[in-house]
Formats: C-alpha cells, structure tokens, sequence
C-alpha cells in the first residue's frame, strides 16, 4: 500500500490552514494598535464595504455561522464600533450599522492592506494570480444558493 496521500506535506488543506494561520499572525501587531482581533477586522471590513446590511447578508459573505458572528458582533457593539438594530417589518431580520467610531476606524485601517502585502514578499502578479487561484476554489467549494 502506497500511504503517500496521508502525508501531511501533501495535503492541500494543511497548506491553506497553516499559510491562513501565518497569514493571520502578520496582521497581529497592525490589529492590535487598532485594538481588534482578526475576525472583528474582516468584520468591519465587509461595513466599511458596505454598510447597514443584515447579519445573514455578513455571514454569509465572511462564511461564518449566526452563532459564530453575533458575539463577534456583540463584542463589536460593546466597543461602540457598530450597532445592531432590529427590522421593525421583519423582526428575524437585525442589522449592522458602523458608529462614527467604526468609520473612524476605517482611515486608521487604511495601510494595513500594503503593509501585509510587502510583508509576503509576493510579487503584485504572483499575489493576484493566487487570490484568484484560492478565490476559485473557494467559489467551488460553496454550495450555491440553488442547492439548498
């Protein structure tokens, strides 16, 4: 028997998940100064997109559950960066605002994006072309709204 396919060195997904994991450590020191974690920041940066949406319109673009994102949410709302405000029409609906503080927040984010890039030592077409690369698998590996 040929075991070549249970070493973790060929294993696509321990590849994603310890580069994720890097990845994530790089934005540590740039986060902190900010005073948020990882998630709270791509959190923010789906608001600073596009703001006042619902939970389930968040969740589903950051591929987190309810329970995973309310008290991500909860915990953003306490440091009064959003607020969460129910729909009066259809109360299973709440959504996400930024505060003024969330908006600040955004211009003292501003860098980070390039910062983290030169911290990769990618070059700007090896990065593009692996964004679209993990982009790609990503989009086959979610199940379409059609299928549910």
């Amino acid at each position: 028997m040929n075991y070549e396919a249970l070493k973790l060195d060929n294993q696509l997904c321990f590849a994603l998940y310890a580069c994720s994991r890097e990845i994530t450590k790089l934005y540590k020191p740039f986060l902190d100064k900010l005073g948020i974690t990882y998630t709270q920041y791509i959190s923010l940066l789906v608001l600073w997109e596009k703001d006042n949406i619902t939970v389930k319109s968040m969740g589903k673009k950051l591929h987190l559950d309810s329970g995973t994102l309310t008290p991500l949410l909860k915990k953003l709302e306490a440091m009064n960066l959003v607020t969460r405000v129910r729909d009066t029409v259809d109360e299973r609906n709440v959504y996400v605002s930024l505060t003024p503080n969330g908006i600040e927040l955004k211009k003292m984010a501003i860098e980070i994006p390039n910062k983290l890039f030169c911290c990769t030592g990618l070059s700007l077409e090896s990065a593009v072309v692996l964004k679209e690369n993990i982009s790609s698998l990503l989009l086959s590996l979610t199940p379409s709204d059609n299928s549910k």
